[in-house]
């Protein structure tokens, strides 16, 4: 396997956000370039590690493996952080959607025009902490990545967005850092209660490790420390191992984003610009589930199966809140936002159902979300470009005009509504088909979460009448630029478009992705 190829993938981007901050102003029109350059760099590495995974390989693939901190505690420990990269099913599918997603912001970002210095060196610098969160095996690099993720996205909202973009960009991280400070308690907790076996037989020390396969099992857990299995320690009346599940459901659960933690999405959306959106759709609400999946579940299985039906009510809550929402919304860009919420909860659908179809389910589910909310917050900045507005009730017969627009819009719009051969059904179709497996879910839970489909398509359906069917009509002002995509919105939209329905018809090719990976959980 190739060395250093997961590495670049961080340092590429890295290095570029770096260039274009010390490029004099006379360069300007270069900055996108350079970073549309890395984007297409990533996606060729992207290709060699699809081709070089070995998908019925168990563990972890493209490993490195780099000692970073010793520092000695005391006369009797040592702590141990490490840089250590490597993905396995789980990783390469987040990984892939995110080069993905950021290639086709990149191009939607060439609308920028606004201190392009600064928003091409942040872009970067997101592309880089958003794959580093995806790839890192050490849970202390991982919460760097987590960390540094927030600052690119509090500037691009609160520097390129609408006119309450200060109100948005504060209110996302406040959020999010509150998540944050939960996620870091329970990452100071497992790593001093667990012991990295074969450094400590080196050192002849006690050796505390962030290694997530080293957290991942419990035979390395201390006897008599914070989370000990055999004599549980209380935490305000609470046993210590639930406490920190809760910490990490409520952290990822924030960025998810769940019911009733949910406020700061539909705010950043509408906000943000459009390749933001797109990227904050796509991607970083899927880090959320990744986050729950890889580390809630992965370092305490014991403990989440307790909390299975919990996480399926605030999931199926999720759902019917978000649709009813979206009901609601006369803004195009806010009903987009709503729904997001309501197709997430049936990702903690999927993973409260703690069962292999559910998890697959539900892994299946972010990576088709990720495609068709890119496809849904483009399609709401191309009407924003040419008019600046994105009221509902102010575009019908758009079909008549926009034919083009029109097909790409539909694959959208029906995928999102769980239409078979599309994507967006198989992710629904197994995180129920997992929740009706479930035992310890009772079957009402399921069948209510089938409600959120349905008011998707009511809401989508209803979008779709009225602003495409009928005789065209719009404000006089907006006449003259509604014009069909040019070329480069045909590649964004189009390229998007393909990979649904290639998922639709043909799921298993990330389902055997996934699966060995989804196996090894259980």
């Amino acid at each position: 396997m190739q060395s250093g190829l997961l590495s670049s993938l961080i340092i590429l981007p890295l290095i570029a956000s770096m260039v274009i901050l010390l490029l004099p102003e006379s360069y300007k029109g270069s900055y996108r370039w350079i970073a549309l350059i890395v984007q297409i760099l990533l996606l060729i590495n992207l290709g060699t590690l699809i081709s070089g995974f070995e998908a019925n390989h168990t563990g972890y693939q493209f490993l490195e493996h780099f000692e970073w901190i010793r520092l000695t505690l005391g006369k009797t420990s040592i702590l141990s952080i490490d840089y250590i990269v490597g993905i396995d099913g789980l990783s390469l599918s987040m990984v892939a959607l995110s080069v993905v997603v950021f290639f086709i912001a990149n191009i939607s970002s060439f609308s920028i025009n606004k201190k392009e210095k600064a928003y091409y060196s942040l872009f970067l610098l997101l592309t880089a902490t958003v794959i580093g969160c995806f790839v890192a095996i050490d849970f202390f690099l991982f919460f760097i990545f987590f960390e540094f993720m927030l600052l690119p996205m509090y500037f691009l909202i609160g520097i390129w967005g609408g006119p309450n973009k200060a109100y948005a960009s504060l209110k996302f991280i406040i959020y999010t850092l509150v998540g944050s400070v939960m996620i870091l308690v329970v990452m100071i907790a497992l790593a001093m209660s667990n012991v990295d076996e074969f450094f400590t037989s080196e050192y002849k020390r006690t050796v505390f490790s962030f290694d997530f396969r080293i957290l991942s099992d419990q035979a390395n857990l201390l006897k008599g420390s914070l989370l000990n299995i055999e004599n549980p320690i209380k935490i305000f009346g609470v046993n210590a191992r639930d406490f920190m599940f809760i910490l990490l459901f409520i952290g990822f659960g924030i960025k998810l984003p769940m019911v009733p933690f949910h406020t700061w999405l539909p705010d950043a959306h509408v906000e943000a610009p459009t390749p933001i959106s797109v990227v904050l759709a796509g991607i970083l609400l899927k880090i959320g589930g990744y986050g729950l999946i890889r580390i809630a579940y992965g370092f305490f299985p014991d403990i989440a199966i307790n909390y299975g039906l919990l996480i399926s009510i605030m999931g199926l809550i999720s759902i019917l809140y978000g649709g009813f929402n979206a009901l609601a919304q006369k803004d195009l860009k806010k009903l987009i936002a709503y729904s997001s919420i309501s197709h997430m909860g049936f990702v903690l659908l999927g993973i409260g159902a703690f069962n292999i179809e559910g998890f697959n389910g539900a892994i299946f589910q972010m990576f088709s979300h990720g495609l068709l909310s890119s496809m849904l917050f483009l399609i709401a900045g191309v009407l924003y470009e040419r008019t600046k507005n994105r009221e509902i009730n102010n575009f019908k017969g758009l079909a008549k005009t926009m034919p083009i627009f029109t097909v790409l819009v539909a694959i959208a719009f029906f995928g999102s509504l769980g239409l078979p051969s599309l994507s967006g059904f198989i992710g629904e179709f197994f995180t129920l088909f997992g929740s009706f497996q479930a035992s310890t879910i009772p079957k009402v839970i399921p069948i209510l979460g089938v409600l959120g489909i349905v008011l998707s398509a009511i809401y989508l359906l209803w979008t779709f009448q009225k602003m495409f069917f009928g005789e065209f009509w719009t404000k006089e002002e907006f006449k003259n630029n509604l014009t069909d995509l040019d070329q480069k919105e045909i590649i964004m939209l189009g390229v998007l478009g393909v990979l649904t329905l290639i998922f639709g018809i043909f799921p298993n090719i990330l389902f055997d992705l996934i699966n060995p990976t989804v196996i090894q959980l259980f």
